[in-house]
């Protein structure tokens, strides 16, 4: 649903109108986001027709939190935003449910923040494992940016929760920022997926004047439809289909373009390099 993140701003679009839209727009089945949640109460059921009615399965349930912070007890808010996940992908039937691991801010060394990413992260592991749940650890951030960040991370946390419920969530374009090839880090962490972001970035345009992503280097990069971007999907396919992996793609799209013209191309792409 992040893809319709400016509709949903604007009043255009509400959840059980993204999982309508997500059917006309060809997908096989919708990623939902507690971050879009209004009053959960009065949404689930409205959701819940929705699906019925386009008969679209919610195979991903996702979440944001962040475990870089010095507060005890702001950390085990932030594990708690994850068990709720947890809960609220079982009543939706999602067996995958994505996760942040945070980024270092002012006061907080890289190690410090590694640390407790490392503490709470396994102790979701072990909510999820219960709960017959799978974590999907995004690249997002300085600290989870690079696939062998996130590799270490997955390493760690499985070493010290005893469980193997975290696995990774590679964002094909989140990997640009951090100036890493996304094919070649998605090499890295396919062995561990759950689920994958199939996102496209374009190195962005002279004169540009709308809002950019800016890459560690410096570099800017604005969002595009799937397949018409710079991103060497062909190859993050290939790659991890080499790893064995057969789960769900989730189409994202952070481009200017509206996104009900752009995310039913971006579907129509992205079967493109499946086939």
């Amino acid at each position: 649903m992040w893809s319709y993140f400016h509709a949903w701003k604007a009043g255009k679009l509400d959840i059980p109108g993204f999982v309508r839209e997500a059917k006309r727009a060809g997908a096989d089945g919708v990623e939902l986001l507690d971050f879009f949640y209004k009053d959960a109460d009065t949404e689930r059921p409205l959701i819940r027709e929705a699906l019925e009615e386009t008969g679209l399965p919610v195979p991903i349930f996702s979440v944001g939190q962040n475990f870089a912070k010095t507060d005890p007890a702001a950390r085990e808010a932030e594990l708690q935003k994850i068990r709720r996940g947890v809960d609220e992908a079982g009543l939706f039937g999602a067996g995958v449910i994505r996760v942040f691991a945070g980024d270092v801010a002012e006061g907080i060394t890289f190690d410090q923040a590694r640390g407790w990413i490392v503490e709470g992260l396994a102790e979701a592991s072990k909510y999820a494992a219960q709960h017959g749940k799978k974590l999907a650890l995004e690249n997002h951030g300085s600290l989870a940016g690079r696939g062998d960040q996130v590799l270490g991370l997955i390493q760690d946390v499985r070493s010290l929760s005893g469980v193997d419920a975290l696995g990774a969530n590679p964002d094909t374009g989140n990997f640009i920022l951090v100036n890493q090839a996304s094919h070649e880090a998605v090499a890295q962490v396919a062995p561990y997926a759950n689920m994958v972001h199939f996102k496209d970035f374009v190195r962005e345009p002279e004169g540009h004047e709308g809002f950019a992503y800016q890459a560690l280097d410096g570099s800017r990069f604005v969002g595009t439809a799937v397949g018409e971007g710079q991103v060497d999907l062909g190859q993050c396919i290939a790659n991890l289909k080499n790893a064995g992996f057969d789960g769900w793609l989730s189409v994202e799209y952070e481009g200017e373009e509206d996104p009900f013209t752009a995310v039913p191309r971006s579907i129509q792409n992205a079967r493109r390099f499946l086939d």
